[in-house]
């Protein structure tokens, strides 16, 4: 299956925020700054919640590490992820962890809902531009009380991984230019 253009669009925008320290490349460091950065922006998520998500960063980390380190350095390229990670019998159960711990991170009462605040705290920190934030939180449909399901925001993070999806919810983050 050939990815979408707003499918490779959303890839190489996530290479960018995970490579953490900016060197081009995907490496294990680069996974515990962005954990770290995300688990700090709720200081109000429980312990467990934050462990969870830190765990999930990991093990995401090192399933790309394992899964798309094509040559064996130690590293993933830009080159490398984008022709992996869209796949989704290689990367889907990677990317269900990471989608259930980091919706859950914005539900720091556990009341099944992230309101807004959390979410753009948990957004910024990944490193996604504020106005692509608001525009995806209102592509979500918030309720009165500027809240949005867990399980909507999980579902848009599985399905920005997709490679056949275009025109969701998760296309408001990549900038246009």
């Amino acid at each position: 299956m050939e990815p979408t253009t707003e499918a490779t669009d959303r890839i190489e925008l996530v290479f960018s925020l995970f490579d953490a320290d900016g060197n081009g490349y995907l490496e294990r460091a680069d996974f515990d700054l962005m954990s770290n950065r995300v688990v700090a922006a709720v200081p109000a998520a429980q312990e467990a919640v934050k462990d969870r998500l830190a765990g999930a960063f990991r093990r995401y980390g090192e399933t790309l590490l394992t899964e798309l380190d094509a040559n064996g350095d130690g590293r993933v390229s830009p080159e490398e992820f984008v022709s992996v990670v869209l796949n989704p019998q290689r990367f889907d159960a990677a990317v269900d962890e990471f989608a259930e711990a980091l919706a859950a991170m914005g539900d720091p009462d556990g009341d099944g809902f992230v309101a807004r605040p959390e979410f753009v705290a948990l957004m910024i920190a990944i490193g996604f531009a504020r106005p692509n934030i608001e525009a995806l939180f209102e592509a979500f449909g918030p309720d009165g009380q500027d809240r949005v399901r867990v399980s909507t925001w999980a579902d848009a993070i599985r399905d920005y991984y997709r490679p056949e999806k275009s025109g969701i919810a998760g296309d408001h983050l990549v900038p246009r230019t």
